[in-house]
């Protein structure tokens, strides 16, 4: 069930007025997709971020616009890195009936036996690209490393297919690894302090007179 939101229908598309309504609390943005008109629109910004970060960055969110109802994901947003607060969103009207391509996060499960042998745990993949309908992509994907070895390894092609979404990564791809330790190089033999130098080309001296 899609998270309700409430958006205010954005007329003036001035820069002064889009600075005002940042300094008021409220993010401008745009709604475009599926059977919708491009449509400026503002939303409250607390509102926005706790839905985004209760529900997950894939939530189907019920965007209410003047009494009537859209459901949208949200496709991209901008972030001031100064301020660290977002300053446009881009909502994008969706089909609850057709599937999507989307990026969902993986997380690990478990600790892997190999980093209790010295090995060390890598992990090149933390997002993986799937296809699934709007309320059905899962949240996450949960990887259980806890059999990996020292040198194993998880590819995509060691997950499945779940119930409700394809897979599209490259099966190739490499999720998690548990790496070999690196081994300490060797010190140098430490010299003898009391060692004289040897001088060479010094002939010995003849003990014949």
């Amino acid at each position: 069930m899609a998270v309700k939101l409430n958006a205010k229908n954005r007329q003036d598309l001035r820069t002064s007025n889009t600075k005002a309504l940042r300094a008021e609390g409220e993010v401008p943005g745009i709604i475009y997709g599926y059977q919708v008109e491009p449509k400026a629109v503002s939303v409250n910004s607390i509102e926005l971020l706790k839905t985004v970060r209760d529900e997950g960055r894939n939530a189907v969110i019920s965007l209410q616009i003047d009494g009537d109802s859209v459901d949208v994901m949200l496709h991209e947003y901008q972030v001031d890195p100064l301020r660290d607060e977002m300053i446009h969103a881009d909502f994008y009207a969706v089909n609850m009936s057709e599937a999507l391509d989307v990026e969902v996060a993986i997380a690990l499960e478990a600790e892997a036996k190999g980093t209790k042998e010295g090995g060390v745990l890598q992990q090149p993949l933390y997002n993986i690209q799937l296809r699934a309908k709007p309320n059905e992509i899962p949240d996450q994907i949960t990887v259980n490393v806890s059999d990996l070895a020292v040198g194993d390894s998880i590819l995509v092609s060691d997950l499945k297919d779940g119930k409700n979404y394809e897979i599209l990564e490259d099966e190739a791809t490499t999720i998690v690894t548990v790496l070999v330790p690196d081994e300490e190089p060797e010190e140098p033999a430490e010299a003898d302090e009391n060692a004289e130098p040897e001088v060479i080309g010094e002939k010995e001296e003849s003990t014949d007179e």
